[in-house]
């Protein structure tokens, strides 16, 4: 039950957000949306730190091993897993017209939808990791702590929603359309953590270096997309003000319920 939990809160949230297409008539206000990105990455961040690559450091010490190689490791193969699917696969980040990825006969709308869905992609790893690494009686990490993570994540998910299907109403698309395509921006988040948690329960040790994996994933998005989001333009000191809640929030939860 707690495993289903965990993996539905954080689409639940995606879908939450995604639904205020049907509430708002135009596009979300520049400064709220500032705010929003801001608060993602603030999010992002502090799972990356107390909710991963932490619990990597003990697991490690735990298993007798030297804490800082599965975090180093891992940390930089996530990375370099983002950079590889950023280049091969056609999105468009949020306020740009500049396509990135391969030239590819796709719809605005639909490069878009793949932006957000590829960094959905690590925080569905993170989800997946926390629950593997509970259910293998890990005293690094409880159920709570992951449920925990999960929160955290749905609440970041909310505004990442709203992101996505309110512009795909600006482009022309219904609002019901708008909202389905903002919904399944986060399906990959529950598929990626079954993967990762299939993967996590054939070895074992091999947790730590997928939690700093997840981690490392993370703090690329946050580093490639969010803050400069956030930041470009008019307004940049609400973005940073939404990452300082986002971030402390996060560690709140984190640390009260872990």
């Amino acid at each position: 039950m707690n495993l289903f939990i965990g993996l539905i809160i954080p689409f639940l949230g995606t879908t939450l957000g995604a639904a205020i297409v049907f509430l708002m008539r135009d596009t979300i206000n520049e400064k709220v949306e500032k705010a929003l990105l801001g608060f993602a990455a603030g999010v992002m961040v502090a799972a990356s730190v107390w909710s991963l690559l932490i619990p990597s450091l003990d697991m490690t010490a735990e298993q007798g091993g030297i804490g800082w190689v599965p975090a180093t490791v891992g940390l930089m193969l996530g990375v370099i897993f983002l950079l590889v699917l950023d280049m091969i696969i056609p999105h468009l980040h949020l306020n740009s017209d500049e396509p990135e990825g391969p030239h590819a006969k796709i719809q605005k709308t639909t490069m878009m939808v793949l932006a957000v869905t590829l960094h959905n992609i690590p925080e569905g790893m993170a989800v997946g990791v926390t629950l593997a690494a509970a259910m293998a009686d890990s005293s690094s990490i409880t159920m709570a702590a992951a449920i925990a993570l999960s929160v955290g994540i749905a609440i970041q998910n909310f505004p990442e929603g709203a992101i996505v299907s309110m512009p795909l109403k600006s482009e022309g698309r219904s609002k019901s359309k708008a909202f389905l395509l903002g919904t399944l921006s986060g399906i990959v988040e529950p598929i990626g953590a079954l993967i990762t948690i299939a993967l996590t329960s054939l070895v074992v040790p091999v947790l730590p270096y997928l939690l700093s994996f997840a981690a490392g994933a993370m703090i690329y998005v946050v580093i490639e997309e969010l803050i400069p989001e956030s930041q470009i333009g008019k307004h940049s000191n609400i973005g940073t003000i939404g990452f300082a809640v986002g971030f402390a929030l996060m560690m709140v939860l984190d640390v009260a319920l872990g």
